[in-house]
């Protein structure tokens, strides 16, 4: 049967090479993004500056590889979405184990949570596989809900100002939040004046450490989001 297709990406990589130059493992998974397709929680703002939507459109092999995923699940139930997830991440820890790698997993690169159930199919999934550490974000409220609470998910709700009421909702409920502000002066003011403290600024997204480099990628490296330490504030400048 045909199957779900991971994606090698930089940041977020588990494993990259001798060199630091490139990815050893696919540790990311993707879904076309925007209100079209996966992404019902968009808004103005990260539809404005989205970077995952500007490669779809730079990349074909890119492109065509997250439609191949969004039309297995789009219209599947939520026993198949969780048997496609499932076998999609037997086959990632197949990997970590051949490599002795790290089994650390970020769901979504591009896209997002479409519905209830193909966020119930990757909760189910997840709790099976206790072994493997998930991270993610998400402007799906309804999402965020479902998902909080899991013990291997790392879980952020992405904020910006088009829907801070939400977050800040979430924020009260336990959930942390993914800001994104024109700048981290911003970002931080607006999360210390909510929460009493500012977060952290994304080290990557400051220029602090390199999207890939010998000692691994920006994320393995830094481990703020991975572990869902703290809220963490990006900027859409870098300023």
């Amino acid at each position: 049967m045909t199957k779900l297709k991971r994606t090698k990406d930089r940041k977020v990589a588990n494993l990259v090479s001798p060199s630091g130059k490139t990815v050893s493992i696919a540790s990311t998974f993707g879904l076309p993004s925007g209100k079209r397709f996966s992404c019902p929680g968009a808004t103005s703002v990260c539809e404005l500056i989205c970077y995952a939507g500007k490669i779809e459109t730079q990349y074909k092999t890119v492109r065509d590889l997250l439609l191949h995923n969004w039309d297995l699940l789009r219209n599947a139930d939520l026993d198949e979405m969780r048997r496609l997830i499932t076998e999609m991440i037997d086959d990632f820890i197949k990997d970590c184990d051949r490599r002795d790698a790290p089994k650390d997993f970020r769901i979504h690169w591009d896209g997002d949570f479409f519905s209830d159930d193909y966020t119930m199919a990757w909760k189910m999934t997840m709790e099976s596989r206790p072994d493997v550490r998930f991270w993610v974000y998400t402007r799906t409220e309804n999402s965020a809900r479902i998902l909080q609470g899991t013990e291997n998910l790392a879980l952020y709700f992405s904020a910006d100002s088009a829907n801070l009421p939400v977050a800040l909702k979430l924020r009260e409920e336990g959930i942390r939040l993914a800001y994104l502000a024109d700048t981290f002066q911003e970002g931080q003011a607006m999360l210390k004046e909510a929460t009493g403290r500012p977060g952290a600024k994304c080290p990557e997204n400051t220029g602090q450490i390199p999207l890939i480099s010998a000692k691994g990628s920006a994320c393995a490296v830094c481990q703020l989001c991975p572990k869902g330490q703290v809220d963490i504030v990006f900027s859409a400048t870098k300023k």
